[in-house]
């Protein structure tokens, strides 16, 4: 059977996009000093998932050029040369060999002698990220940038050798994964690291902007808030057999589809505007309920569900509703809203475009707009980096490690509660320590999948009223 849809996007298509990587590696060239030998200053990246988001990622750090930051991390868009300084690419690694050759080659074609990673720094294997990581120094910064299953493990590993960190979204799979981030995240601050996460529409000055309008009381009381994310479906086909099952599922494009490695497609897609909906409501939700499955017939054998719809309750009563739909040939739909007593707003819209509006009334209509924030400057990718950058030539204090846990905590109860069929608590959540797989950081090659296929092929989907994920 073959693969019954595609893959996710990555949330930069690095590999596919190098013109407009080209064009970011002129706007480099600009905003950062040449690097001279034996200068002590430059900052040296280790890049720990040679992925398309994780050279993405690359270049947005060998982009930056330092820009001064309020107290609340907004960028202000002067030029800060004390801020800014050399940044280079010294060590990377990844499980697959033929994606770490392929991304070394594209990163040295645009970014020159940035790239510094000689053949004896480039590591493969589940062990290469301690390889790469040990090749930095303090001041440096570990790039994660693989697969929520092994964040809290490589996070872990990063703070204990004293470097600061980026990782990106998700950031675990599982209780037990947001539990290990959670200590680290603590841990780090005792030692004054910065680490950054990869829930970039908090750096996007266009939200920044509505959120003030919202605080000021611009649109009443928040009363609700709808975000949807609906598009033609990532399914999967079944397990071949005759190769190894672990080393399959952690393919390009399999991780997403198991829960295991990922979290799975929900959370994957989900969690920037999950994360939307509690800055949103300034608030942690205390419970979440929701309904999903899959259409009759699927031929999917992936463990993801192709319909979530989750219902957030806050403190203060009011709710938060979620919707994902991922199947073909249906209404797609990409945006958040939300509802005060004065009226409605838009927060974000397709593709996590800054284009929030607020409206006059409770009619989202274009016709019906009273107000739109700036156009942004700079892309919110962008700025989450400048922010890292500054913070650590400039010593400010910086670790969103703890705030993005507890965001990919509210979204793993959410789709427990789609799994389960039952109503998750935020106390039930944060409580619990249930892992789809209790010793990732013991996996290697030889190791068995932590989820095994049927006799078809077919890899186990929760079912409501059996199933146990918190």
């Amino acid at each position: 059977m073959a693969e019954t849809g595609n893959n996710p996007k990555p949330r930069r298509e690095f590999l596919k996009s190098t013109g407009r990587i080209a064009a970011a590696s002129a706007l480099a060239g600009m905003a950062i000093p040449s690097v001279h030998a034996g200068e002590d200053n430059t900052i040296r990246l280790a890049l720990i998932g040679c992925g398309g988001r994780g050279c993405g990622a690359v270049a947005n750090a060998l982009s930056a050029g330092g820009l001064v930051v309020d107290d609340r991390f907004r960028l202000e868009g002067e030029e800060n040369a004390a801020s800014g300084g050399p940044v280079k690419l010294t060590a990377m690694a990844d499980l697959i060999p033929a994606r770490l050759v392929q991304s070394h080659a594209t990163l040295s074609k645009l970014f020159g002698d940035k790239i510094d990673v000689p053949e004896e720094r480039r590591f493969q294997g589940f062990d290469a990220y301690r390889k790469a990581i040990d090749c930095l120094r303090p001041g440096d910064i570990a790039m994660l940038t693989t697969h929520a299953g092994f964040r809290a493990t490589h996070l872990e590993y990063a703070v204990e050798k004293g470097v600061n960190v980026f990782m990106e979204k998700d950031f675990a799979a599982d209780p037990g994964g947001v539990q290990q981030i959670l200590r680290a995240a603590e841990a780090a601050e005792k030692k004054n690291l910065k680490i950054a996460a990869g829930l970039m529409a908090r750096h996007s000055s266009a939200r920044q902007a509505i959120i003030e309008k919202i605080r000021d009381g611009a649109v009443g009381d928040v009363m609700l808030v709808r975000a949807y994310r609906m598009d033609p479906g990532y399914g999967m086909g079944p397990f071949p057999g005759g190769e190894s099952e672990l080393l399959w599922q952690l393919r390009p494009g399999h991780p997403y589809q198991f829960l295991w490695s990922s979290g799975g497609i929900f959370i994957e897609l989900m969690i920037h505007q999950i994360d939307e909906c509690f800055w949103i409501k300034d608030s942690w939700p205390v419970a979440a309920h929701g309904v999903g499955g899959r259409f009759a017939g699927s031929p999917d054998c992936s463990q993801n569900l192709d319909s979530y719809s989750i219902e957030y309750t806050f403190a203060d009563g009011t709710k938060a509703e979620v919707t994902g739909r991922y199947i073909r040939n249906c209404f797609n739909d990409f945006v958040t809203y939300l509802h005060g007593t004065k009226c409605a707003a838009r927060f974000s819209g397709n593709i996590h475009a800054p284009n929030g509006l607020i409206y006059k009334d409770q009619r989202i209509d274009k016709d019906n707009v009273a107000w739109k924030p700036a156009k942004e400057r700079i892309n919110p990718w962008q700025a989450e980096w400048n922010v890292l950058l500054d913070a650590i030539r400039n010593d400010r204090p910086h670790n969103e490690a703890r705030r993005a846990a507890l965001s990919n905590l509210g979204a793993i109860m959410g789709r427990a509660a789609v799994h389960t069929g039952k109503v998750i608590t935020w106390d039930e959540a944060l409580a619990s320590k249930f892992q789809f797989c209790s010793d990732v950081a013991g996996l290697t090659a030889d190791s068995p999948a932590p989820v095994q296929a049927n006799a078809e092929g077919r890899y186990p989907a929760p079912v409501p009223g059996a199933w146990t994920e918190v």
